[in-house]
């Protein structure tokens, strides 16, 4: 693992506080959880790495959690709904456009909050475990089906305003969900040799080829 992810996952030095509300406790144990599967993946993750890196004791998690399996399930729901809801604000956000708004989903996969190498090695640490790949794929499910629903709803709309002889939207969006996952696999490997701008880019490139008349192509 990479070093400078194992040093980012060091005891933290201030002692918590002995009274905190359970929602404080639960985001703390969470975030620890998210430095351990970064620094040592998921099979290296126990409570106590957990509780060291959170300066916690093993009985709050298991106060909290109960035991490790829900305290991982948790922890990649918690991922996926900071996803979801930073992607869903900037859709809400955007432009009036079916391409404002589709671009503005591009860019909340890289946005700095939420493509982080630490991140991005515990989602890639989930679902390298095959034997609760099923699981896994089950409890997040319905929070990627929106967006990919959503996505292609705004391809169908750009297809229709410009007369576009292409792909259907079904596809586009498709590969739009294979470009995220790809990009920020390269993001984490190959951080020396790919930026979160540069990967955002290449997907609005994409974007710009199939809908020229309403995306430019990103200057690189």
């Amino acid at each position: 693992m990479n070093k400078t992810i194992r040093d980012q996952a060091a005891p933290r030095k201030k002692a918590a506080r002995r009274t905190e509300p359970p929602e404080v406790r639960r985001s703390q144990l969470i975030d620890a959880t998210i430095e351990s599967i970064a620094a040592y993946g998921i099979g290296g993750t126990t409570m106590s790495t957990v509780t060291e890196i959170a300066g916690l004791s093993v009985g709050l998690v298991n106060f909290h959690f109960e035991n490790k399996q829900n305290l991982l399930e948790e922890t990649l729901v918690f991922l996926a709904r900071e996803h979801h809801e930073h992607w869903k604000q900037a859709y809400m956000d955007a432009g009036l456009s079916a391409q404002e708004k589709l671009l503005a989903i591009v860019d909340a996969h890289f946005h700095p909050r939420i493509c982080t190498r630490k991140k991005l090695a515990v989602w890639y640490a989930f679902f390298g475990e095959a034997g609760r790949r099923k699981v896994y794929r089950k409890l997040i499910d319905g929070i990627d089906d929106e967006r990919f629903d959503l996505s292609i709803g705004l391809c169908e709309e750009i297809i229709r305003d410009g007369g576009y002889d292409v792909p259907p939207a079904s596809v586009i969006a498709r590969m739009l969900e294979g470009l995220y996952d790809g990009l920020q696999l390269n993001i984490l490997m190959y951080p020396g040799h790919i930026t979160r701008k540069q990967a955002n880019n290449q997907i609005r490139a994409y974007l710009a080829s199939v809908f020229p008349q309403h995306i430019a192509a990103p200057a690189f």
